[in-house]
């Protein structure tokens, strides 16, 4: 079953960009961000790539 997130076509807010920036930097999969974040993987995937973003793969 697929987590339905309330925040779904939210704008992302400065505060969660720095959050994103840190949790890629931390080696953070894109399961975990999406958890800490309250985002769909989807989203944080499309946040990640505009921003030039590395997310962990799983392990």
């Amino acid at each position: 079953m697929k987590e339905r997130f309330e925040r779904h076509k939210q704008p992302w807010t400065s505060e969660e960009i720095q959050k994103l920036h840190a949790f890629a930097k931390k080696g953070m999969t894109l399961k975990a961000i999406s958890k800490a974040l309250t985002r769909s993987e989807e989203s944080i995937r499309t946040r990640a790539k505009a921003d030039k973003l590395k997310i962990a793969k799983k392990r």
